[in-house]
């Protein structure tokens, strides 16, 4: 249970992690959807090979739209890319970065239902069964009245009365089915030899400064733009507080409803000075914005001319030093 915890609190804190698990989950689902999927090949000449594109072109373009919507990153780059210069220049290469990152944790669910359909040759043999050379094959039926278009369109239909009596249909169907799980082992090994080369080529083609830097500026925005949200969150929040407060204080006295007070209210009133630090909590928070042309001001002043990435002026203010000392004067703790 504790490994459990540390594992949801690791996914939590970590966006990337985040946008990992999901893609993971819907790579999952895909590999379950396929095996719910009762995939039926019409068996006619001139449906067979559009209904096999379809299975195997459709699903992907979803999971990978899918895989798109939830990932973090577009987000993140989509308001970089979008938002006014302002005071802060772009940088493209943070952008390039985010945008590999949601694509290729987009294509991992695509990938996974394209790789079980050749894995597994049932779309393949409905697509191909009629370019396969009959001759090549004994026990072909011969008196069926259909020409050898129809009849080879016919392959993936298992127990069909035109196959009943002859092994044709089945030394068709594992020839195809071999090429497509062929296909499939070789995709698989050539995704493999193109990761771990890339993992390995990258490094030496690339600028490792450079590359540590468009890393560290994207994670800022990530985390930036986390961070906005929740100070929005607290100060909605405090603004909201305060008109209501306001409201009710402005009530008058005959319009108000006098309601008795619970059992329990007399355990949740504070003291004195916890309220006044609550109340300068809430001041804090609301850094002077008490009105909503502030609040309309100040989110367009955000969007539109985002501070530059300069704190100098925060790290330079006044220190306030601490001393503690024991009853004879003895220096127990300074942080001077």
């Amino acid at each position: 249970m504790e490994r459990l915890k540390l594992v949801l609190q690791y996914f939590q804190s970590n966006s990337q992690s985040i946008s990992n698990g999901i893609c993971i989950a819907l790579a999952l689902v895909s590999v379950k959807l396929y095996t719910s999927f009762d995939f039926t090949c019409p068996c006619l000449p001139q449906y067979n090979q559009l209904y096999s594109l379809g299975v195997m072109v459709v699903p992907p373009i979803i999971l990978f739209l899918l895989g798109v919507l939830v990932n973090r990153h577009t987000g993140v780059m989509m308001d970089e890319w979008m938002r006014p210069v302002g005071r802060r220049s772009k940088n493209p290469d943070v952008v390039k970065y985010l945008f590999s990152a949601m694509v290729q944790r987009a294509l991992l669910a695509p990938l996974v239902w394209i790789l079980v359909t050749l894995l597994d040759g049932k779309i393949f043999i409905c697509f191909f069964s009629m370019s396969v050379d009959p001759k090549r094959f004994s026990g072909m039926p011969i008196n069926t009245g259909m020409d050898v278009v129809k009849l080879m369109a016919k392959v993936p239909c298992k127990g069909d009365v035109i196959f009943r009596n002859t092994s044709f249909q089945k030394a068709v169907s594992r020839y195809v089915r071999c090429y497509s799980q062929a296909m499939g082992w070789s995709i698989l090994l050539l995704l493999i030899l193109l990761g771990a080369l890339g993992r390995l080529i990258k490094p030496c083609l690339d600028d490792h400064a450079t590359s540590l830097q468009t890393r560290y500026w994207s994670n800022y925005l990530d985390v930036e733009q986390k961070l906005f949200d929740e100070t929005c969150v607290l100060h909605a929040r405090d603004f909201a507080r305060r008109c209501v407060v306001q409201f009710f204080e402005g009530v008058r006295d005959d319009e108000v409803i006098h309601l008795p007070h619970p059992p329990y209210a007399r355990h949740c009133r504070r003291e004195g000075g916890e309220d006044r630090e609550e109340e300068e909590e809430e001041e804090e928070r609301l850094h002077g914005i008490t009105r909503q042309e502030q609040v309309d001001q100040l989110l367009d002043k955000w969007f539109h001319c985002k501070p530059e990435l300069d704190v100098t002026r925060t790290a330079h203010k006044p220190r306030v030093f601490f001393t503690w000392e024991d009853h004879h004067g003895k220096t127990l703790y300074s942080d001077v």
